[in-house]
């Protein structure tokens, strides 16, 4: 094994322990202590094109952000002017596909594409051209994400919709269904993607697109070509694994000339092996990918791109199979990908590797570094030459703006939760964000929804969780007179029990930040925080309000089962807000196996060293959260040797233990497998075992029984509110109205405090 393939050994072996070393956590925290930043907004030169700053706006898909003949409308132009506006000195596209008519899984029918395109004909080159003019009005940078394609893990349905196969470099198991082969290119449809490679890219250079960038990473169809842990091709042209990637950016390089910028983005390793280690063998859809291409042998092929044109690259790790590596779940570290960065840039120092335009050639650094001195601290100590920036920048577009200014306290922290940016689009939407509710509707919320209101209102907020909190800041900001109440003596609802785990750091960086807005609010004079007060629907009647929001959040429920009002069963929030509740347990069952109960039982398992089981009665343990986060949490949790027993349900407690019954049949789902994702409910497997039920009763040793399962919303003062007809306006927010995310809270407290 080489030195650089144990670095990475290394790296990923601390990912599920990286807290425990408290200098790496404190690298999570939004301060300002190298300010000003003089690194981070120095300019750099790729190619002939001087770009003004080192921050990168990463590629996020923009799925359904554009009509459906592929060309970019309002939405996707007013998102990306949006990061352009907010000081980012190059942004990058979503994956544009030029496999149309190849890969099957990129088209639907009716020839439609819920992905952009730029690959159809000139309908499209408006819409390209409006983008790149936009951005570059505010000093940005465009580069268009160009992919040969999705290959296996693009959508099955293919199969069903026009009984196509999809697609790979061998003979691969299709990620969603690994009982669906995928059959291998042809060589002719091989050469047909790489010619229209080189047409898209000469298109983007004739649309005024700056530069192009390849989608080379996380076993997408370009990946699945140039490695062999998919590409095991015994005879032709592209038997040899490095000879499409080259071939690629020869063409483009032919078709746009030498001084048109070219971008690639590869995984400096899958990370497979060190990621499943025996399952390798074992795991019929993983054995296969085995022999992953090395660490060396990724360097070497770099080198080989650079020869051929390519200018720059970021690097990371992982692909689907190990998701929450190239989608960084919120549980993983702050700068999770820097040693990654700082193997590519030494290599390239030791080779004294130029790019054909006799420039060094940067290395862009990718995961989790929406934190501005950790980033400015990367650049200066040469980790990497850029900083790429995803989902910050959907969290607050104007992250670049405040840290040139030093308003580091000013920027909206992105809580990695992933359920707007990457999940909304998985189950059918578009990238959204959690905490920033304009994200994707941006051509809607312009700015103007926020202009102070025709007449000042008298505003009662009740209920300090997100939904209030976002709700009473933008009515503040409107001109309203706001008060906000919380019966507890703090703000943030349920984030603050939410913050309490170390792998929550970025929910503990967001309530700091509404902390410190409501302190500014307070300040100005147009908001008044009354903590520790629970008004109920006469007083706030007799307060003469003329808009009463009701944000009372949630109210935890309990199963009827024998034992569960013992003092040794306590709910999962309360625990969190009070670890003091633990007292001397050394062991302990949590009932619902929800992101609630993992992130509990992970809590529960790794920083306090408490025996740990979890107890779900769906077949899927967290289901409907994103793979990324779902798939971090199940992994590490097996790690620690947590027992995850799903079909399985709390049938009594007793001193010292619960009761459970379990499904054991041999058709229950396997809980801990990360390497296939849970399917959308729309979406039916036609290869799933049909669940058949065989119960038994276990007893698990409990200290404690942890609930994290059972609530409902608690609505009881908005009805006593609209009873009394306290105010002429009363609405319910967030959990108050329907059990949900922050994702949804704080959208429809946007929504409805800027129609007041």
């Amino acid at each position: 094994m080489s030195d650089n393939q144990q670095r990475i050994r290394d790296l990923t072996g601390r990912f599920g322990t990286w807290y425990e070393d408290p200098a790496w956590l404190a690298k999570g925290r939004m301060t300002k202590e190298l300010y000003p930043y003089d690194r981070m907004f120095s300019p750099i030169r790729v190619n002939k094109l001087s770009i003004k700053n080192r921050l990168v706006m990463a590629p996020m898909g923009n799925i359904s952000m554009a009509e459906e003949t592929g060309r970019p409308n309002a939405k996707m132009i007013e998102y990306f002017a949006a990061r352009a506006r907010g000081g980012v000195g190059l942004i990058t596209s979503g994956l544009v596909p030029v496999s149309h008519g190849i890969d099957p899984s990129v088209t639907e029918l009716g020839e439609l594409s819920y992905f952009p395109r730029i690959d159809k004909s000139r309908t499209v080159f408006s819409g390209w051209r409006d983008v790149a003019e936009r951005c570059r009005a505010y000093g940005a940078r465009f580069f268009i994400q160009l992919t040969p394609g999705l290959g296996r893990v693009g959508s099955p349905e293919c199969l069903v919709n026009k009984l196509k196969l999809p697609v790979s470099a061998s003979f691969n198991p299709n990620f969603y269904m690994p009982a669906l082969p995928c059959r291998p290119l042809t060589d002719a449809q091989a050469r047909r993607i790489v010619k229209n490679a080189g047409q898209a890219a000469a298109d983007a250079k004739a649309a005024t697109i700056d530069g192009v960038y390849l989608h080379g990473h996380e076993g997408y169809l370009l990946e699945q070509m140039t490695n062999p842990a998919f590409n095991r091709r015994k005879l032709g042209a592209f038997r040899d694994w490095k000879a499409f990637g080259l071939e690629l950016v020869r063409e483009i390089r032919r078709r746009t000339g030498p001084d048109y910028p070219i971008m690639y983005r590869i995984d400096l390793s899958l990370a497979l092996n060190e990621t499943y280690g025996k399952r390798m063998d074992s795991v019929r859809s993983l054995r296969k990918f085995k022999k992953e291409r090395t660490v060396e042998e990724t360097l070497e092929y770099m080198e080989a791109l650079v020869r051929e044109g390519v200018d720059l690259f970021d690097v990371d790790l992982g692909c689907y199979d190990n998701w929450w590596l190239p989608h960084p779940a919120g549980p993983m570290a702050p700068g999770c990908f820097l040693e990654v960065a700082r193997i590519a840039k030494e290599r390239f120092a030791e080779r004294g590797v130029r790019s054909n335009a006799g420039l060094p050639v940067p290395v862009v650094a990718v995961g989790k570094l929406g934190y501005p001195d950790l980033a400015e601290a990367a650049l200066r100590d040469g980790s990497c030459d850029m900083v790429m920036l995803g989902r910050p920048l959907l969290a607050d577009p104007e992250w670049p703006n405040k840290a040139f200014a030093g308003e580091v306290e000013a920027i909206c922290p992105c809580i990695g939760d992933q359920e707007g940016c990457i999940n909304e689009f998985v189950e059918g939407g578009h990238p959204q964000c959690a905490v920033n509710p304009r994200t994707g509707f941006e051509e809607l919320y312009d700015g103007r929804e926020l202009a102070p209101a025709a007449k000042a209102r008298k505003v009662a907020v009740v209920g300090a969780g997100p939904a209030g909190v976002t709700a009473a800041l933008v009515a503040a900001r409107r001109g309203h007179e706001v008060v906000l109440y919380d019966a507890r003596k703090e703000i943030g609802g349920m984030l603050v029990p939410g913050s309490r785990p170390a792998i929550k750091y970025d929910i503990a960086n967001y309530l700091s930040h509404l902390k410190a807005e409501l302190a500014k609010a307070e300040a100005s004079g147009r908001l008044r925080l009354e903590l520790g007060k629970a008004p109920d629907a006469a007083a706030l009647k007799a307060g003469g309000y003329d808009v009463i929001l009701a944000s009372t959040g949630s109210r935890q429920t309990r199963p009827p089962v024998p034992g569960i009002e013992s003092p040794n069963v306590v709910h999962a929030v309360d625990l969190l807000r009070d670890p003091a509740l633990l007292g001397a347990a050394k062991s302990a069952v949590v009932v619902g196996g929800g992101v609630v109960g993992c992130e509990t039982a992970y809590w529960l398992a790794h920083e306090k060293g408490v025996k740990t089981a979890v107890v779900e009665m769906l077949p899927e343990i967290m289901k409907g959260v994103c793979t990324a986060n779902r798939g971090w949490l199940i992994h590490y949790l097996e790690e620690r040797g947590v027992p995850l027993l799903n079909c399985a349900r709390l049938a009594e407690v007793r001193p010292g233990e619960a009761v459970v019954r379990r499904n054991v049949s041999k058709t229950v789902p396997d809980p801990l497998v990360t390497w296939t994702p849970l399917l959308p409910e729309n979406i039916e497997n036609p290869f799933a075992k049909k669940l058949k039920v065989e119960e038994v009763e276990e007893r698990l040793p409990a200290d404690l029984v942890v609930l994290a399962a059972g609530a409902r919303p608690d609505d009881t003062l908005y009805r006593a509110l609209v009873e009394a007809r306290a105010a002429p306006e009363v609405r319910s927010l967030g959990d108050a109205f329907h059990l949900g995310r922050v994702f949804e809270a704080t959208k429809a407290a946007y929504a409805v405090a800027t129609s007041l």
